[in-house]
């Protein structure tokens, strides 16, 4: 009887762990520094999914974990830069400049900043990140300017917005 307890507790664990990750998300929590006139950013994402995204294309499985920073800095630096655009206006893309990274749990921070013009009282997202990989793939942001907070949800099909403050 223990035994078939035991079976069955492990086989709960399993198919619990199995489910642990059924959806596809990321977080962007990022606000405007009107002191630097800087957008900045802290991302984040699943780590299985972000090693899913930078091993698309790849003759092997990239491992986070195990990948020297010297290697993965470009990398996710570069895999910002295709799939998170932020400009002023519709098809802009201001200069991303990569921060670092920090790994909590089963997820990693990315962080960056975007140095805006003086005058910007709003920007144009573009937000695909790991669209490619998940067609489920939902991209929250929440964006502090200008004494204002406000969400915007990014899916297929809803990849760029306008959020103005």
């Amino acid at each position: 009887m223990r035994r078939l307890l035991a079976l069955g507790a492990l086989s709960l664990v399993l198919v619990t762990a199995a489910w642990a990750h059924a959806y596809h998300a990321s977080i962007m929590e990022a606000r405007v520094n009107a002191k630097t006139q800087q957008l900045e950013v802290a991302l984040k994402i699943f780590t299985d999914d972000l090693e899913a995204a930078l091993s698309a294309g790849q003759p092997r499985h990239l491992s986070l974990a195990e990948t020297p920073a010297a290697r993965l800095t470009p990398l996710l630096a570069g895999y910002l830069r295709r799939t998170v655009a932020i400009g002023t206006r519709p098809g802009e893309a201001l200069p991303i400049t990569y921060a670092g990274q920090q790994v909590e749990k089963d997820a990693h921070w990315l962080y960056f900043s975007v140095k805006l013009p003086a005058a910007a009282r709003g920007l144009t997202l573009r937000h695909r990140l790991l669209m490619e990989q998940f067609p489920d793939q939902m991209n929250i942001v929440n964006l502090e300017a200008g004494g204002k907070k406000q969400s915007a949800l990014f899916r297929e099909g809803n990849e760029e917005q306008r959020l103005s403050w």
